[in-house]
């Protein structure tokens, strides 16, 4: 069946456009509503098309400043072809600054390809895959750890390249955004960066910060970085160019389950490492502690493999699956 989300505005008119996506949605206070999906289109001739999303978690909040900030400063003379702009892509979930959606608790994130016929979030999901990236080169999604979690300063995700290619490609538009690390990683099929690569897109994930909170800095950084990015790809001209990255990028690679830290206790946790900290494997990453049961001795948790702290938990309350640390290492390729 087709997607029954419908846009106010048109994809292929010229011009800059701004309206909503319109998710029909009926419920007891509203039986014939629709859930509003800001949207905005601005277009001028040929030349690539790159969707940029925030709001794909609710609690994360840079991203969703630096998409609206755009889409009031960029005027079509300055573009090339098209940008696409979601400042919030699950409108759910970000008017209520939850990771997931208040309706369906949908991470719209782990719902990739989604459900044209499925739930609100599995909806939007199957309307990004297959109505926005089938038009677009490029993805840009700009995320930070939310609520329960702590980036280190501003990073990059990408997907390992598949080629030597594509490899030059990739390393060419992370240093273009220039953020002082990019981590690759393996594709997982359920995540937007899969949903891309299936329509034939390159993208690049941001990770700033988190914690529930906003940092100039890394709005400041993620901007330039954005608008750089945009020039770098030919669909960005005229004074809003920065000229240059933020900074000069690391590029760094997250392993698989060794690079991860979990709670396997529910209690405080106490961190024995911290951000700028190189950690080696069977170093102590942190304790479990038991106030309800004052006699016990708290649990050490130990890290399982090298590198250094890229993200870390915000909140000491663990349950036993909590995510304490996140690690990454030099990428040898790009040595």
């Amino acid at each position: 069946m087709s997607n029954p989300i419908s846009s106010e505005i048109s994809f292929d008119e010229d011009g800059k456009h701004v309206g909503y996506l319109r998710l029909p949605h009926s419920v007891t206070r509203s039986a014939y509503g629709w859930i509003p999906i800001p949207v905005a289109s601005i277009r001028n001739g040929t030349g690539p098309t790159v969707l940029i999303m925030a709001g794909t978690h609710g609690d994360e909040y840079e991203g969703q400043i630096i998409v609206s900030t755009l889409i009031r400063e960029i005027e079509a003379d300055m573009v090339r072809g098209q940008l696409i702009l979601l400042p919030m892509a699950n409108y759910p979930a970000a008017a209520a600054g939850q990771r997931t959606s208040t309706g369906d608790d949908g991470n719209l994130n782990r719902l990739f390809p989604g459900d044209p016929a499925g739930t609100p979030t599995q909806m939007i999901a199957d309307y990004i895959e297959n109505t926005l990236l089938k038009r677009a080169e490029y993805l840009v999604d700009l995320h930070s750890g939310g609520s329960s979690l702590l980036y280190d300063g501003g990073n990059m995700l990408a997907l390992e390249p598949r080629d030597k290619q594509e490899e030059a490609k990739v390393k060419g538009m992370l240093s273009a955004f220039g953020l002082p690390r990019a981590f690759l990683h393996a594709p997982n099929p359920v995540n937007i960066s899969a949903a891309a690569r299936r329509q034939g897109a390159i993208s690049i994930l941001t990770e700033l910060g988190g914690a529930g909170m906003s940092s100039k800095l890394l709005i400041d950084q993620g901007r330039q970085g954005l608008l750089n990015f945009l020039a770098h790809v030919g669909v960005l001209t005229g004074d809003l160019v920065p000229g240059s990255p933020p900074c000069k990028t690391r590029f760094l690679r997250v392993e698989g389950r060794h690079h991860y830290v979990y709670a396997h206790d529910d209690g405080l946790y106490e961190p024995l490492a911290q951000f700028g900290e190189r950690v080696s494997k069977g170093q102590a990453a942190a304790r479990i502690h038991f106030p309800d049961t004052p006699l016990r001795e708290p649990v050490t948790v130990y890290f399982d493999g090298n590198g250094e702290i890229a993200c870390r938990r915000v909140q000491a309350q663990v349950r036993r699956g909590d995510c304490l640390f996140q690690l990454a290492d030099d990428d040898r390729t790009y040595a």
